[in-house]
């Protein structure tokens, strides 16, 4: 099963389709039957949404980990007139439409964790996440360093097999991202593409920089990839990074946008120069990957709040608003736990 699922919502057919692929990936993921039955209800009702008040949307599933649990992620975006109240909305037993269930409340009281962004006349976002166990709660301690990630990886229209990639390693007082865009699409650039994650596993313990030559050698019998790699490191609360093609990295805080330097070339073809790059890690700090199936025009400043949403909601925004539609498409977020995953 693809590690992403994106199922489309325009007519009521549809609806169900969500369903059942929601309960077959938790049956995949072992849950037991009361789970599938609440992700059920949960899809059934964001889906129902999408078609009462947005006139359509989009729903995006895939699993998640916390930290060895797994969990399904449920994400629904779309452009339609917002909420207006959203803290009515959020009521328990609130509907307006007749939905299956009772509402946003509903979805919120079922899921192990929730977030939604609404603008009036921009649309909502909203996600949901269940665990097969539940995550560890206070006063049991979260990990020193725990980046909380969100992630959209999609193949271009048309493509099964998703030129792009990314992953995450995280311990005790550091954390790596990577994301690498295969050249083209298709089949071959996801060849290239899984050996920048398979490098990137196996050397998490090296640098970004030591990280990005490793991989253009070991890139050497594929078609070649973008590639980027950011740490973020605890102690000194800094992040170091290394990329080589179009991905994007920025930082970015309350106040501040920084870019990042990626150089130009294309791991396992032609690299020119590798170089590693430092950058203070804010607090409250918040770090951005894409591959350039995104435009670069996009800036948070167009989003009141959003910086404090969780990085799914933030990742999923912006991958509505500004794919490209003509290209796989990866957008990375994260920052640092705030709250349950």
């Amino acid at each position: 099963m693809k590690d992403l699922q994106r199922l489309r919502v325009e007519d009521t057919s549809q609806v169900g389709e969500a369903r059942r692929l929601a309960a077959a990936v938790c049956r995949g993921l072992g849950f037991e039957e009361t789970l599938v039955g609440q992700a059920a209800l949960v899809v059934t009702e964001m889906a129902t949404n999408l078609l009462k008040h947005a006139a359509g949307g989009e729903i995006l599933l895939r699993s998640v980990e916390w930290p060895d649990a797994p969990g399904i992620e449920i994400l629904s975006l779309d452009r339609g007139p917002g909420i207006s109240n959203l803290g009515e909305s959020l009521r328990d037993g609130h509907s307006t439409s007749g939905s299956p269930g009772t509402g946003l409340g509903a979805i919120r009281r079922l899921s192990s964790s929730f977030d939604i962004y609404s603008v009036s006349g921009k649309g909502t976002a909203m996600l949901s996440r269940i665990w097969k166990t539940p995550p560890p709660m206070p006063p049991d301690p979260l990990p020193p360093h725990t980046l909380t990630v969100g992630a959209v990886c999609l193949p271009v229209t048309g493509e099964e097999a998703c030129g792009d990639a990314w992953a995450v390693h995280q311990v005790r007082d550091r954390a790596l991202i990577m994301v690498a865009d295969g050249l083209g699409h298709g089949q071959d650039a996801a060849e290239a593409a899984a050996e920048a994650v398979r490098v990137f596993r196996k050397d998490a313990t090296r640098g970004p920089g030591e990280i990005i030559h490793i991989m253009h050698s070991a890139l050497k019998s594929t078609r070649g990839a973008a590639v980027a790699v950011a740490e973020v490191v605890r102690g000194p609360r800094i992040v170091r990074y290394a990329g080589v093609g179009n991905i994007s990295g920025r930082i970015l805080s309350d106040d501040a946008s920084r870019n990042m330097v990626s150089h130009n070339g294309t791991a396992g073809v032609e690299v020119r120069k590798i170089q590693e790059y430092t950058y203070p890690w804010p607090e409250n700090g918040l770090l951005i990957l894409h591959s350039d199936g995104l435009a670069t025009h996009w800036s948070l400043d167009d989003y009141p709040g959003l910086h404090q949403k969780h990085p799914s909601l933030i990742a999923g925004i912006l991958f509505r608003d500004h794919t490209r539609g003509r290209d796989d498409v990866t957008v990375v977020a994260a920052m640092e736990e705030k709250a349950t995953p």
